[in-house]
């Protein structure tokens, strides 16, 4: 956390999974550690509650056993004051099924009815919580016969909207939207756009705003105009061998690229209306290669210069398109 406030962030996210069964109690010391010690920092804690595939809340029982997670932990700890609810519905890793039968996007409507359960049960608790929606991964596929199911961001906001629409709710789903927004390599910079494709990035917002407002503008949802919520962006970099173990999946950048990015990232948030935080996955690297060295700092807590450039964006985030 410290090292986090030497960056100049100002909030950071804590994960709680949740999983058939899982107890708040069991999972609440780690994250009563992790959230005394934002507070020591002055940085805000939030929280992430969502789960892994295997654990999907797919009927009205689990649903609720989730919400009912999500209240206990927040009535456990409030300094947190945002939730964030699921994480990358459109991606198979963390929701199953994502089609159904006939090929329709069963995970969008499926996330709609969490997302709505979750909603009124953290409002219930506390009408004053800011609740996070969305949280899609930046691209996906959608095709019911791959290997892999994913859907893009694109049609999940558009089915997620379409069931929202037909549930005749009159009440909100979430208070924030949240993207993340990775690139697709270390070479894609923040403001590279996709006019002709499904995916999104930061540099694709009016995109993102109008497939907000097509899905709920109209309705008792906020879209056009709904606060986001850049909820994860990272760029790998290289490192040095002492310290990580195995080996590197995926290509990697520089680290000076690394942070002309974050700064590039930073200054076109600031330009975008609506855009409410841009949070950096990670603070620091994680040790396996096969995971994400996408750090403002090293392992050992080395600072990498985009510690300093995220220091300085955000002190002085100017907005340049």
């Amino acid at each position: 956390m410290r090292l986090a406030a030497n960056a100049g962030l100002k909030t950071i996210v804590l994960s709680a999974v949740w999983k058939q069964g899982a107890s708040a109690s069991g999972d609440l010391p780690p994250l009563r550690r992790a959230v005394r010690a934002a507070k020591a920092e002055g940085i805000e804690p939030q929280l992430a509650v969502y789960q892994l595939s295997a654990s999907t809340p797919l009927d009205d029982a689990s649903r609720t056993a989730f919400s009912e997670y999500a209240v206990a932990l927040v009535h456990a700890l409030p300094s947190v004051r945002t939730v964030f609810v699921g994480n990358e519905p459109n991606l198979n890793l963390f929701w199953m099924p994502q089609f159904d039968s006939s090929g329709g996007d069963a995970a969008a409507a499926a996330y709609e009815q969490l997302l709505a359960t979750t909603y009124d049960a953290l409002k219930s608790a506390d009408s004053k919580l800011t609740v996070v929606g969305g949280n899609l991964a930046p691209r996906g596929g959608d095709d019911p016969s791959a290997s892999r199911q994913t859907h893009s961001p694109t049609s999940f906001i558009e089915d997620v909207g379409n069931a929202y629409r037909a549930s005749g709710r009159t009440k909100p789903l979430m208070d924030m939207f949240s993207l993340h927004v990775y690139g697709e390599s270390p070479k894609i910079p923040p403001s590279f756009r996709h006019p002709h494709t499904t995916s999104i990035g930061i540099g694709d917002y009016d995109k993102l705003v109008a497939l907000l407002g097509r899905a709920f503008d109209g309705t008792a949802q906020p879209g056009s105009k709904v606060p986001i919520v850049y909820g994860e962006y990272g760029v790998e970099t290289n490192v040095p061998a002492d310290g990580y173990t195995g080996s590197e999946v995926v290509p990697t950048a520089a680290v000076k690229t690394q942070a002309r990015y974050y700064r590039q990232a930073i200054e076109l948030a600031a330009c975008q209306k609506t855009v409410r935080a841009l949070d950096f996955f990670h603070v620091i690297d994680e040790r396996k290669l096969t995971g994400l060295q996408s750090g403002l700092y090293y392992l050992d807590g080395t600072a990498k210069p985009s510690a300093g450039a995220v220091r300085a964006a955000s002190e002085h985030p100017g907005c340049r398109s």
